[in-house]
């Protein structure tokens, strides 16, 4: 039977030719070559004046946040419903991680919640567009205006989704992104970071190149201790190439999407990925949630279809149900709720026809 993976990136002879290039000639004088041309393009495709390449998404937080000057004592606002990367920045920078509460029909941050959770010590609220559903940003940008809070996008699984015209990740202080080979487009690894904020940049790229300034005429000179967040050349072309294909990656991603939601509209109690109006879901993950009433137990849907040759992926736990995860917590019902009860679905570029009828076969079964 053959394999059905919940993600696999598209590479195409464009991919291979890049790629190969910067293998071949990427060295020396030319070994940011592909780095440059990749923020360039980047910024330009998400219109924003400041991008940088990183290793992770992870790595991009964590500058996002240095570069506020998060530290002890301070907090940061962020949804119980996202994965621990957007979390774990936080706390390693000595900081208090808030988590706060999420709306039933999008599953990203509730901006009642962050209003609540804001006091004198917030520094930052983090937004997180969930499997490509968008925060409402109206909201949360003019609480964080009037609050003298920076907003940070966590953009890892929005990317080619749009909100009122503008893209996600260009309307925060910062927004950070994720190539991760699970995302819409890769690098393998890597990530970038965005922003408007040209005060802070110089400030951004002196942490990220181990504390050296820009323009540091003396070499390999450091005026302070800071990180190597770097994507490397060969990332950055493979980024190149597959930023040429988003349009193309992005709609094949929205048709997966609609024809699940089409075949699978009989079932009763399924919600799925919202699109509210005026917006544009990239559906990075197509996603189905059901109420606990329903009495299905996903450890025995996620097992169905390992025996189906399926490889299916859960919705995210709530940050707070973690062990180790310190800090504020509010009391979370919504999050609690969807604990147990979602499943992403296989949504990759070349999905067929018959691994797509066999998922299907499956939650039919299941929810019939």
């Amino acid at each position: 039977m053959k394999p059905v993976l919940y993600a696999k990136p598209s590479i195409t002879e464009l991919e291979i030719r890049y790629v190969a290039d910067a293998i071949a000639n990427g060295w020396g004088p030319r070994c940011n070559d592909y780095i440059l041309r990749f923020e360039r393009e980047f910024a330009k495709h998400l219109d924003v004046p400041l991008a940088m390449a990183t290793a992770s998404c992870t790595g991009a937080l964590h500058l996002a946040l240095a570069a506020l000057g998060v530290g002890p004592g301070d907090e940061v606002v962020v949804p119980d419903i996202t994965w621990i990367a957007s979390v774990s920045p936080i706390v390693h920078l000595g900081a208090t991680p808030v988590l706060v509460d999420v709306l039933p029909d999008t599953w990203c941050v509730d901006p009642d919640r962050v209003e609540e959770a804001l006091t004198s010590r917030t520094k930052a609220v983090v937004c997180v567009h969930v499997y490509g559903n968008l925060c409402d940003m109206d909201r949360l940008s003019r609480i964080c205006q009037e609050r003298g809070v920076a907003l940070i996008e966590d953009a890892a699984e929005g990317l080619g989704s749009e909100w009122k015209g503008r893209k996600a990740g260009s309307m925060g202080d910062f927004s950070i992104f994720s190539f991760h080979g699970t995302k819409t487009v890769t690098t393998g690894e890597g990530g970038m970071l965005c922003s408007r904020r040209s005060d802070l940049w110089d400030r951004v790229r002196t942490l990220s190149d181990h504390g050296r300034r820009p323009g540091e005429p003396v070499q390999f000179w450091c005026s302070e201790f800071g990180y190597k967040f770097k994507m490397s050349n060969l990332q950055a072309a493979l980024g190149c190439a597959q930023l040429e294909r988003i349009e193309e990656l992005v709609a094949r991603r929205r048709e997966i999407f609609h024809r699940y939601r089409e075949r699978l509209s009989g079932l009763p109690g399924l919600r799925w990925n919202p699109e509210p109006a005026d917006t544009v879901n990239s559906y990075w993950m197509t996603t189905i949630v059901w109420d606990r009433s329903r009495g299905v137990d996903r450890d025995d849907l996620v097992r169905r279809m390992k025996e189906n040759a399926i490889d299916a992926r859960v919705f995210f736990h709530p940050v707070s149900s973690f062990p180790m995860v310190g800090g504020r917590r509010f009391e979370n019902p919504v999050a609690a709720s969807l604990e147990g009860c979602g499943l992403n679905l296989p949504c990759y570029h070349d999905l067929d026809d018959e691994g797509f009828e066999r998922v299907c076969g499956i939650v039919e079964e299941v929810f019939g």
